[in-house]
């Protein structure tokens, strides 16, 4: 599942491993942006899409590998017809909607789900098998996991950002399981969480157990998708504006025709590397601890942005619940440098 960060590392090890065959489900293109932490993919693959490209790199390695491609984004309906013939799933998806559909689809197949998740400096991993072998208690994921987050409360590796050798220790470690799995040696990751942090290089262990409490599995179903709304599909359109409208907005401003507090919220490294002209910098962090609230003009209207309109959407809602008047800006950064200033750089 997935051929981007995680999938990556994963497909090649377990191409030079010789699995016999590997089934690749992805919807998505490659992009430049991704070359730093997918390295599956190189700058020529840039637009074509990550199922031709990890197909092709795995026959590059070893031709005998029957590469099977789903070019597609699991829902509910395609979920269980898509995983249904293959012996174990390796999950290195990156959305919540996504894991809790799959882990689901394992369970009422019986599969084992090796599982792998990373954020910037840290990632963790382990083993999900709800109905394994005797000798071993059951785990799933909605056991350590039970519900998803709030909507725009998690940011993804897009927004938030990921150190991009952690896919391979992670991913590493994924496929490691893999081969114990189709070998039958050694211990399972079978209630143990594995968890990694890159800046100190340290790794610990978890013990992770079912929950009695946790409802049955029942019929497939796409409502978990919601939680990977990020938190601007909620946002009403009123209190959104557009990049070309705050360029607009700016330069009433510099005449004096229009005054207003514009505010980034993001942390002082991106603001570094690119920023829109006239914000200044009071990081998400310091809105959600209460601490910004007192810098801010009650008189004065806001308007808030980020990279990609996630977590200003978050500081949105708690600038408005105490009482200020404020929107933010629709795409963040990514959609000023698109529309407005098209030579600055992105990330």
């Amino acid at each position: 599942m997935g051929a981007g960060g995680l999938g990556s590392p994963i497909l090649l090890y377990l191409a030079a491993a010789g699995v016999g065959t590997i089934g690749i489900v992805d919807d998505d293109e490659v992009d430049e942006s991704n070359l730093q932490r997918q390295v599956l993919h190189a700058t020529a693959d840039v637009g074509r899409r990550k199922t031709a490209t990890a197909r092709a790199a795995v026959t590059r390695l070893n031709p005998h590998v029957a590469v099977r491609v789903h070019d597609l984004r699991l829902d509910a309906a395609s979920a269980l017809e898509t995983l249904r013939g293959y012996d174990l799933v390796v999950d290195g998806t990156d959305n919540f909607a996504t894991r809790y559909l799959v882990n689901d689809a394992c369970v009422l197949l019986g599969l084992p789900l090796v599982w792998g998740s990373i954020y910037q400096f840290h990632g963790q991993t382990t083993l999900f098998w709800a109905d394994p072998p005797t000798g071993h208690d059951g785990v799933q994921y909605r056991d350590v996991f039970p519900r998803p987050p709030a909507p725009g409360t998690t940011p993804s590796c897009a927004e938030g950002g990921v150190l991009g050798v952690l896919c391979g220790a992670i991913g590493s470690v994924m496929a490691n399981e893999v081969v114990k799995l189709i070998t039958g040696i050694g211990e399972p990751l079978l209630g143990r969480l594995l968890t990694f942090d890159a800046l100190t290089t340290r790794w610990r262990e978890i013990p992770v157990r079912a929950d009695p409490q946790r409802a049955p599995i029942g019929p497939l179903a796409d409502i978990a998708v919601e939680c990977a709304l990020p938190a601007t599909a909620l946002v009403p359109a009123a209190l959104t504006i557009s990049a070309r409208r705050l360029a607009e907005r700016l330069a009433a401003r510099a005449l004096g025709a229009d005054d207003f507090d514009l505010v980034d919220v993001r942390e002082p490294d991106e603001f570094d590397l690119v920023s829109i002209p006239g914000a200044r910098l009071v990081p998400r962090g310091r809105f959600l601890d209460g601490s910004a609230l007192a810098t801010l003009d009650r008189d004065r209207p806001l308007v808030l942005h980020c990279q990609s309109g996630a977590r200003s959407a978050e500081v949105l809602a708690v600038v408005r619940t105490a009482g200020f008047d404020a929107v933010h800006l629709d795409g963040g950064v990514l959609a000023w440098v698109a529309a407005v200033e098209p030579d600055k750089p992105t990330y």
